[in-house]
């Protein structure tokens, strides 16, 4: 029964690291694909250039964030799980701020109109 549960531990550290991999290759790649799209939209002068890219951000992010949290998942000591939760606490407050932009701008666009 031993043999077993330590079989079932190597899988399941193998799937939380493999699942990491995923978010985090997901994430970054959402954030480089918005900046491009953002990059070629300021070029064009288009007026929805802030938003689009907040919210690609703010997406990439939250798949940055479920990787963290994945992370938790392995941790073995103490020092390790305070270091995730520092960084889960930054993405999570960039997260919120960058939502934040999202909304105040979009008031803006709407003053506007």
């Amino acid at each position: 029964m031993r043999e077993l549960i330590e079989v079932l531990e190597i899988i399941l550290e193998h799937v939380v690291e493999i699942g990491i991999l995923i978010f985090e290759f997901i994430g970054v790649g959402v954030i480089i694909y918005t900046s491009l799209v953002s990059l070629y939209k300021y070029i064009m002068r288009k007026p929805d250039v802030r938003i689009y890219l907040a919210k690609g951000l703010a997406m990439g992010l939250e798949f940055k964030l479920g990787s963290e949290i994945l992370r938790t998942v392995v941790v073995r000591e103490w020092k390790e799980i305070a270091i995730v939760a520092g960084i889960i606490a930054l993405r999570a407050a960039l997260t919120f701020l960058i939502h934040w932009e999202i909304k105040e701008e979009e008031k803006g666009i709407s003053l506007e109109q």
